[in-house]
């Protein structure tokens, strides 16, 4: 008896030995791989989103971020990161430069237009003083050729017909953006004032540079110290601090909406001129080569990527059948919305530093 317990015993020790291996071989044939990138601020909830980890997971990746301005990316030490994901294409080109790469394959997996979150009585006030349109309670347009007339002139909200009736409306007038020489939504806003304030075409020399530059110093030097991120400013705004009129990406607050967060008191102004920031994904080795294009094309992830918010490419009934119950904030169709194009890097930046000092 002692003899067959033994042998027993020793085939039960074998087959805990060969199934810890097979449990072994079994995770490791789905492991992911781990890569590491640097991204806009306004895209950290999507990475950090448990479906978005598991979905990447499923995929094979692990995915770890940091965050930077779109527009300091390229001062980073690039080597340490697999990809970068900036705001838009024109920082994404200044990424592939500085590491080196050439003919890199960039890809676009989703957009978001710019919007400024205004203050009820805010949104009020401009309304009634021909600044902007309000088309429902939470949403309307910011008019950006009055708007930048009024910012020209210096004007004063105590100097805009009803705003002695809110004591928080004081002082000059101004939209809160983020440093356009770091941030892409600051940058990309300088982009749109200064296509307005050019006659309504792309700023694309020196001259130009000189025509609107006043204006956008005026824009920034008012707003005193400079954020290169807009999650803070956003976030201190829902939290009923901050300024009256602030710069954020409509997908921060399309986020807000679908993930059921109270908005607060918050009415969103669409500058009647934009621009679309596509955030552009730029593998920058062979680990994340493929991360970009799984982001553009896999179901899945767009889906997720409407849920924080963003406009997938060629994806606009996704977005306006995922936003329609938030339509007294949102402006799925953009309708009234004329969008620009960019000056090229070296006059946007050429503008940020004038706009600075």
């Amino acid at each position: 008896m002692r003899r067959i317990l033994g042998i027993v015993l020793g085939l039960l020790l074998i087959g805990g030995v060969l199934y810890v291996a097979f449990q072994g071989q079994s995770r490791e044939s789905t492991a992911t791989k781990t890569v590491r990138g640097v991204i806009g601020s306004e895209k950290s909830e999507f990475f950090r989103d448990p479906d978005v980890v598991k979905a990447l997971a499923a995929k094979g990746y692990t995915v770890k971020t940091e965050t930077s301005g779109s527009w300091a990316m390229d001062q980073l030490a690039l080597k340490e990161y697999d990809f970068a994901f900036p705001g838009s294409s024109e920082p994404a080109r200044e990424v592939a430069a500085a590491a080196g790469l050439k003919g890199v394959q960039e890809t676009k997996p989703f957009y978001s237009p710019l919007v400024v979150v205004a203050r009820p009585n805010a949104a009020g006030v401009l309304a009634a003083n021909g600044l902007a349109t309000l088309t429902g309670k939470s949403t309307g347009t910011l008019l950006m050729g009055p708007f930048l007339k009024a910012a020209a002139e210096d004007r004063t909200w105590q100097q805009l017909s009803g705003a002695s009736a809110h004591a928080e409306l004081t002082g000059t007038v101004f939209v809160k953006t983020t440093d356009p020489a770091s941030s892409n939504s600051g940058a990309l806003f300088l982009a749109a004032a200064s296509n307005v304030a050019n006659g309504n075409s792309v700023v694309a020399d020196e001259a130009g540079v000189e025509r609107t530059a006043p204006l956008m110093r005026k824009l920034v030097s008012v707003q005193g110290a400079l954020e290169s991120s807009s999650d803070d400013p956003f976030r201190a705004f829902i939290s009923g601090s901050g300024e009256p009129l602030i710069l954020v990406y409509e997908s921060q607050v399309a986020s807000l909406l679908l993930q059921k967060q109270d908005p607060g008191a918050m009415v969103v102004l669409y500058p009647d001129t934009t621009v679309n920031t596509a955030h552009t994904f730029v593998p920058l080795g062979d680990a994340a080569r493929e991360l970009g294009t799984l982001l553009a094309t896999d179901p899945r992830l767009r889906e997720l990527a409407v849920l924080r918010g963003f406009r997938p490419q060629d994806g606009v009934a996704e977005f306006t059948a995922a936003t329609a119950p938030h339509a007294d904030h949102l402006n799925p169709g953009l309708t009234g919305i004329r969008q620009v194009g960019t000056p090229t890097v070296k006059i946007l930046m050429a503008l940020a530093q004038r706009a600075k000092g």
